[in-house]
């Protein structure tokens, strides 16, 4: 179609938090907000898409900072102009003028970007996301309940919690203490008999430790481990994959099909916690899951703490390749406030999926001005 992209706008936003979560407390525990970056994409016919960035730098080295001014002063320049449907030339430009290290270069800028460019295409198209995938999962989504306790009695409220807002399954930040974690594991099991139980390390155990710990948890009944181990540690992979105690799953180590690709031929995997934001977007989050589920892995659904616009466009990306386990999608738990004019909704603890054009959500400009800082006083 005869359109180009004629600008692109950014707003600095923080979400207030609600309870505890590690990434989002400074060094005295005390709440720091959700920052993110929402991005105005503009066609020269007057099309609209948005977009969210989602640094979290106790997650990866991405901050609201870096995200501003890499799209201000190196992407949006390169991309005015360029048809936003030809989706290989804009990130073949993106990553020529922010090129790769190990693996792709700020790829949750990137993924703020790509996603308001999806959401624009959408709209000129008049087609949803999952119409655009080809859906064939289904119209909502089971989320998990993240559990993050510093002590064994913060256990049963928070889970009190999780149920009450109707949430039947729960997935648990382990490492790096393995008495703590198996004791964690069993309590929640207890508590939780039948819910997905779902472990997650964020690369916190050393190889000895992950070994002990992961058929401890293997005997408790949690059926998967997520990222036990920093994501260069690939013999140690190569050797918890051979102990076969748990399905191995990787997130922080993919970030591009490269080594997507390269992880399923060394056999260090059983499997992928997808994030679109961790690898640039939903385009390449798509292709990552079409080769997972070709290679006969398990492809489970998790997010950065996705407020608004970053939440719907993994939660449609997740349902139209009808993802088997519940999501790990905890912005609705841990965020307060929206920018949209119609938030998404929670039923029973089940993401209801948008279907409107692009994204499916419309974006509010006076509450996205509420939330709105300045990032200079950040």
């Amino acid at each position: 179609m005869n359109v180009r992209i004629a600008r692109i706008e950014t707003f600095a936003v923080r979400y207030p938090t609600r309870g505890r979560f590690k990434f989002f407390e400074d060094a005295q525990g005390r709440p720091i907000g959700r920052p993110a970056v929402v991005i105005r994409i503009t066609a020269d016919n007057g099309t609209e898409g948005w977009g969210q960035s989602v640094p979290t730098p106790k997650w990866s080295y991405e901050t609201l900072e870096t995200v501003l001014t890499t799209i201000e002063h190196h992407l949006a320049p390169v991309l005015m102009g360029l048809d936003p449907f030809d989706v290989d030339l804009i990130h073949s430009v993106m990553n020529q003028t922010i090129a790769p290290s190990f693996s792709t270069g700020q790829p949750i800028c990137k993924a703020g970007l790509d996603t308001a460019l999806f959401d624009l295409t959408g709209r000129i198209l008049g087609q949803s996301a999952r119409a655009r995938w080809g859906a064939t999962g289904p119209d909502r989504i089971p989320l998990s309940w993240t559990l993050n306790p510093k002590t064994l009695e913060d256990v049963e409220p928070l889970i009190a919690q999780g149920i009450s807002r109707g949430y039947r399954h729960f997935n648990v930040k382990v490492a790096p203490d393995p008495e703590f974690d198996i004791a964690l594991c069993r309590r929640v099991r207890q508590l939780v008999p039948e819910g997905f139980l779902w472990a997650d390390a964020n690369g916190g155990y050393e190889e000895a430790t992950a070994l002990f710990v992961a058929p401890k948890l293997a005997d408790i009944g949690v059926p998967v481990l997520e990222q036990p181990l920093p994501a260069n540690r690939l013999g140690g992979y190569q050797r918890l994959k051979k102990q076969g105690a748990l399905p191995i799953i990787m997130d922080e180590g993919i970030v591009s099909c490269v080594e997507l690709d390269e992880f399923i031929r060394l056999k260090l995997l059983d499997g992928v916690a997808m994030k679109p934001a961790r690898c640039g977007g939903v385009t390449e989050a798509a292709r990552q899951i079409k080769r997972v589920l070709e290679s006969g892995l398990m492809f489970l659904g998790s997010g950065l703490t996705d407020p608004d616009l970053a939440l719907a466009a993994a939660a449609s990306l997740y349902a139209a390749f009808d993802l088997q386990y519940p999501a790990a999608l905890n912005g609705p738990q841990f965020l307060e406030g929206n920018i949209l004019q119609n938030p998404l909704e929670i039923l029973n603890g089940e993401l209801i999926i948008p279907s409107g054009p692009g994204l499916g959500v419309q974006v509010d400009l006076e509450k996205l001005e509420q939330l709105r800082i300045d990032p200079k006083r950040a």
